[in-house]
Formats: C-alpha cells, sequence, structure tokens
C-alpha cells in the first residue's frame, strides 16, 4: 500500500507541475523600420594623405545585428581608374547640333575594384535610442558609430544623418525595405519626376571643400540607342572647372578657342544589385594632351542607388575615388549623395 501510495502521489506531482514558458527571442526594431540601406562614408581631413572612402550596403536583422559590404579606397593603396566595357554610341547626343552638343564616344571608367565583388565584409551588433542608431562593429580595432534616423515624409525612406564615428568624419545612409538586388533602368533615372539634388564633401590638394543644394540635372542626359544601359550630357560650358588656370593653358576657357565644356557619362555597373558610376572631364584636357579620350586624372564616382518601399528611385549615395598617378596632393575624395530627400 505505501508503495502504491507513493507511485500515486509522484504522478500527481507530475501533473500539477504548471508548464514552463517557451524561451523568447528578443527583437529590435529595424532603424527607421528599414531592413537595407546604402551608405556612403570617409575620413577626410585636410592635410593628411590617408584619407579613405567607402561605399556598400548595411543590413540590419531583428535580433540586433548588421551587415555590412563595402568597396574601400585608400590613398594608401590608391587604385588605377577600370573599364567598365560601356561605349556610349553618337545617338547620345545634348541636342541636334554640331561636335560641341555631342559627348565623345569614350569608354567609361569607374573607381579600381567596382566592377568586381565588395572589399570588406563585416557584422556588429545595433541598438535602437529614440531615432540614434548605434553600431558597434566586431573587428579588432574599436569601430563604433552613430547615426540620426530620419524618416521620409511619405515613410517609404530613412536617412542616416552621421552623429559620431570612431573612424569616419562623414557620412550618408538611405534605407528602405526593398531587396539590395532590386535596382532601377537608366530609363527610370533620366525620367525621375522629382528634383534630384547634391549635398558633397570633397578632399583635392590637401584641402576640403563643402558643397551643399546643387541641382543634379538628370532629365539633361540622352539615352543611347545601342547602350541602353547609360546615360551620357555634354555640358557645353562651365564656369571655372575648364577655364585656362584649370590645367588647359592652350584650350580651356579663356583662351581663344575657349573650351569649357564637361563630358558625363553615367552608366550601370550590375544587374543584381544598385551599383553604378559617374565619369566626367573636361574636353580641353583631352584637347591639350591630343586625345579623343582623356586618359588623365579625370573624375570617377561609384554610385549606390537609393530604391524606396515601392522599388522607386530616389537618387544614390556615392564616393569619388579619383587617385592620381603622380602625387597624392592631386588624388580627388569624395563623399555624396544626390537625391529628394535631403
Amino acid at each position: 500500500m505505501r508503495a502504491a501510495a507513493a507511485v500515486l502521489s509522484f504522478l500527481l506531482a507530475i501533473i500539477i507541475v504548471p508548464a514552463q514558458p517557451a524561451a523568447t527571442v528578443s527583437t529590435l526594431p529595424l532603424p527607421g523600420g528599414k531592413a537595407t540601406y546604402v551608405v556612403s562614408q570617409g575620413h577626410l581631413k585636410a592635410a593628411s594623405s590617408q584619407n579613405w572612402v567607402r561605399l556598400g550596403s548595411y543590413r540590419f536583422a531583428t535580433n540586433g545585428t548588421v551587415t555590412a559590404a563595402l568597396y574601400l579606397w585608400w590613398q594608401r593603396h590608391p587604385e588605377a581608374r577600370q573599364r567598365t566595357g560601356t561605349v556610349p554610341d553618337l545617338g547620345c547626343t545634348t541636342k541636334a547640333g554640331g561636335s560641341r552638343s555631342r559627348p565623345r564616344t569614350c569608354e567609361v571608367l569607374t573607381a579600381g575594384g567596382f566592377t568586381g565583388a565588395p572589399d570588406e565584409s563585416r557584422t556588429g551588433t545595433y541598438t535602437m535610442s529614440g531615432n540614434v542608431l548605434t553600431i558597434r562593429w566586431k573587428i579588432a580595432q574599436t569601430w563604433t558609430e552613430q547615426w540620426y534616423v530620419r524618416p521620409s515624409p511619405d515613410g517609404r525612406l530613412a536617412r542616416l544623418d552621421l552623429k559620431h564615428s570612431t573612424l569616419a568624419t562623414h557620412g550618408y545612409g538611405y534605407g528602405s525595405n526593398a531587396a539590395l538586388g532590386t535596382r532601377r533602368a537608366m530609363s527610370s533615372v533620366k525620367a525621375f519626376p522629382g528634383s534630384l539634388r547634391q549635398d558633397l564633401t570633397s578632399w583635392a590638394g590637401g584641402k576640403l571643400v563643402a558643397s551643399g543644394d546643387q541641382p543634379f540635372g538628370n532629365s539633361a542626359f540622352r539615352a543611347c540607342a545601342t547602350a541602353t544601359s547609360c546615360l551620357t550630357y555634354l555640358q557645353p560650358s562651365s564656369r571655372g572647372a575648364c577655364q585656362k588656370s584649370g590645367g588647359c593653358p592652350k584650350y580651356g576657357g579663356g583662351t581663344r578657342p575657349n573650351i569649357s565644356s564637361i563630358q558625363y557619362y553615367l552608366t550601370k555597373i550590375s544587374n543584381s544589385d544598385r551599383r553604378d558610376t559617374l565619369w566626367h572631364w573636361c574636353t580641353c584636357l583631352a584637347m591639350e594632351r591630343g586625345e579623343f579620350c582623356y586618359t588623365g586624372n579625370s573624375h570617377v564616382k561609384p554610385l549606390m542607388q537609393i530604391i524606396d518601399d515601392k522599388g522607386a528611385f530616389r537618387g544614390w549615395v556615392g564616393a569619388e575615388a579619383s587617385f592620381s598617378t603622380g602625387s597624392r596632393a592631386a588624388d580627388m575624395m569624395a563623399v555624396f549623395r544626390i537625391t529628394d530627400f535631403r
């Protein structure tokens, strides 16, 4: 009897023991409610030759982790310009007319390495406190970033404004819930109905220059008939970029020929992600060298498309990594954004 009672008591004890709650996984809010961001940031300091720029993407997960895939250009390891394989056809004219309105059919160049895989892949953790995003990267050195998160009026984008970084001095970021493989064709870029404007911090000759609220005339670019991935624009004249003192003593603005036009090329880099690139140079610089396509220190500006929650094109974040074949003082570097949400 005692044995039976003991067994009964044991069984009752099992029955009345309350079930333990299942383990729960904590979740964090996504920054601005957006999972994928395109980011441009740089370490740009006057009188330094150790500057760098990075361009790429951040992906956030509700478990508090963040993953970065970034291209890096560093003055310590300058990279030569790279061919993209895109050559605009003769149909890419600014307007009907003579040679001064026709961009030259040159193969578009971009920053070294931008046509390949990203240079860096790293992970970290993030937290949100109010509208401040803090990221701690899991790398050998301490690297912490803080960004203000600003939602767009239509709720389809979130913007990152750099508050503090252990290593970077300048930066821009834009996020949505569109996959990083979502991009828009050059026809959408040209047809964008809003007003795209540029904000930029650039480094050249040991000096920093900040400029903001510059119009970007995407509608002035012309599509090509045979190279649909490319747009071109010949700016007829520039106010100061291609003057005699800017390296064109024979042909530049202010000389007898008075050539101050700028050749612009905007082309897609990838079908499967957000990469585009912008290339431009003064026509007179090629003329000074007796060249049709300029091979000197042209401006190469890798871009990442900003795509909103509905898959619409909203501009770019970008970087300039134009390294000189001579001294580092002749390099041109920048971080910038071109967008309707600033």
